[in-house]
């Protein structure tokens, strides 16, 4: 669809039904495999907002009184519908972002299927601490209830799986949502919204499409009581900033520039193989994404070699090429920054693969190494957030964890080495929120993803992520009456 008139119109979903924004104004969405116009999305505004925070209000008392056993079948339900419908999220996940069909429907849809299976089972598990008398004719007991309403806003790098980390364990504990989605990818959300509310009571799960300004809104509204986004440094900020007013919880999931700690007995080939894929998969666009190699001086050259080699090997492409990684960067812009990294390299820095924009339709770009540079280069202290990989040499252990420290960002890292030993000591002492040996980026539903410094605070999936939506009350009974 190349024309406005033709492209498909997506709505809010608020109180059970689909709408369009009170004034009616839209925005285009563009499919960048393509960088053509496809569909248009409310701009939502805000007597948008009022209305969604109003039905997401309304429907909390009900919600929140419900029985874990009630919550948990209704999130069964959810994943028993995406897998039903899995091509019809794939489809649609695919036009937002350009991602590769088969690998969306392999890495995506059993991964989020899963999560909400996890969170239905943490919903049954909201118990507070064992009763007992800490002072004499008294008993205390602690209950973990749900916190209200969650303004919740979504990137636009992972639409659907980033989705179902708000949604489900908010949901699953009690709480209600109101989910805006990136401004460049609603309509996977738009979707989900129309599975979730056929299970859900209308007001419980709530979308509503627009921009930055939209989103501050949200935050600003006096009905949420928790703010929740996953995006750049700079909006966390501004969520912080703006929830801080009247002291909203906050969970804040930003950026990372994820160091990668090759040692001399690594498995130099496996090592280069495995940091490819963890590096260039859905273009960089990941906030754990391998992107910065630190290599021992003795393999640097060797390493360097086999990673270049590998980027020459990656293909990227449309979605329906079966043999590409990945596809395009997400917006106009983002391949603007991309490209932008590259233009300003430093003399000293090389260009080892890559380094340019691939083809003149789309925003597709090519996997990228870069060697020669030091710890104060621009591409090295800042988050590039597509298929550009750095490598830098050290010299020793302590070289290498100060290098890796040595940025604002603190999500997530890995070590590639044989010695155990080694390894623990820097498990320990990066200053990551993950830690990845021998292997970089795989997710469980068990464990906790999140970061620290300027990658935010709060976890997503696991029961840390579940804890993050409930708040705790102590209760203390009179023995005597």
């Amino acid at each position: 669809m190349t024309e406005l008139g033709q492209a498909r119109k997506l709505r809010n979903y608020i109180a059970g039904e689909f709408k369009d924004a009170a004034d009616a104004r839209t925005t285009e969405i563009i499919n960048p495999a393509t960088g053509e116009v496809y569909a248009t999305a409310p701009l939502s505004g805000q007597a948008d907002v009022d209305a969604a925070m109003e039905a997401a209000a309304a429907a909390f008392p009900a919600w929140r009184d419900t029985t874990p056993a009630e919550r948990q079948r209704a999130l069964l339900k959810i994943a028993d519908a995406f897998e039903e419908r899995a091509e019809e999220l794939i489809a649609a996940e695919s036009e937002n972002t350009g991602k590769p069909l088969g690998l969306t429907r392999s890495e995506e849809i059993p991964p989020m299927v899963d999560q909400i299976r996890f969170f239905a089972g943490a919903a049954r598990m909201l118990e507070g601490r064992s009763a007992g008398e800490y002072m004499e004719g008294l008993t205390s007991f602690v209950r973990r209830e749900p916190i209200g309403v969650c303004a919740q806003v979504a990137p636009w790098n992972y639409p659907m799986m980033m989705g179902v980390w708000k949604f489900a364990p908010a949901l699953a504990a009690g709480n209600t949502v109101v989910l805006k989605p990136s401004d460049t990818t609603p309509e996977s959300t738009v979707l989900m919204a129309e599975i979730i509310g056929s299970i859900v009571p209308k007001g419980v799960f709530n979308v509503i499409c627009g921009d930055r300004d939209t989103g501050r809104a949200m935050v600003e509204h006096p009905t949420p009581a928790m703010a929740s986004i996953t995006g750049s440094v700079r909006a966390g900020m501004q969520v912080a900033e703006s929830a801080a007013k009247d002291l909203k919880r906050v969970h804040l999931e930003l950026g990372g520039k994820a160091p990668v700690l090759v040692f001399e007995d690594a498995d130099i080939a496996a090592a280069a193989a495995g940091i490819s894929e963890a590096g260039f998969f859905n273009a960089g666009q990941d906030c754990t994404a391998a992107t910065r190699v630190l290599v021992h001086e003795s393999v640097h050259d060797g390493f360097v070699t086999a990673l270049a080699k590998a980027a020459a090997d990656t293909k990227t492409g449309q979605p329906d090429d079966e043999d590409v990684l990945y596809g395009p960067l997400n917006n106009a812009d983002q391949l603007a920054k991309v490209s932008g990294f590259i233009d300003r390299l430093p003399a000293h820095a090389k260009v080892e693969a890559g380094g340019h924009r691939v083809g003149d339709k789309g925003y597709f770009y090519a996997p990228t190494v870069v060697s020669g540079l030091k710890q104060d280069d621009e591409i090295i202290q800042n988050e590039v957030f597509g298929p550009v990989i750095t490598v830098q040499s050290f010299t020793d252990e302590d070289q290498a964890l100060a290098y890796a420290n040595g940025v604002e960002y603190a999500l997530a890292s890995s070590v590639w080495t044989k010695d155990h030993g080694r390894a623990m000591r820097l498990s320990r002492h990066l200053d990551f929120g993950c830690v990845w040996i021998n292997t970089h980026i795989p997710l469980v539903a068990e464990m906790p993803h999140g970061g620290f410094k300027k990658s935010g605070y709060g976890k997503d999936l696991s029961a840390y992520g579940f804890d993050d939506y409930t708040r705790v009350k102590h209760v203390m009974t009179s023995l005597e009456s």
